[in-house]
């Protein structure tokens, strides 16, 4: 009997994009809104791209190190 293994060669790409795509994608609606003078919307977004990437790299870095 032959065994199949799966090929898992883009993984590390995926989980990279999926830490951070979404802080890049917020950091840019942020820097749009900044631009259109809504200061307040756009530190929002700011704020939370910092803390989607830091919480991303933090829960993802551990799957990815172990």
């Amino acid at each position: 009997m032959m065994f199949i293994e799966p090929n898992l060669d883009g993984l590390l790409t995926v989980l990279i994009i999926i830490m951070v795509g979404p802080s890049i994608v917020l950091a840019i609606i942020g820097g749009i809104l900044n631009y259109n003078q809504k200061k307040k919307a756009a530190k929002v977004l700011f704020i939370l791209a910092v803390i989607y990437l830091v919480i991303s790299l933090g829960i993802c870095g551990v799957l990815i190190s172990s």
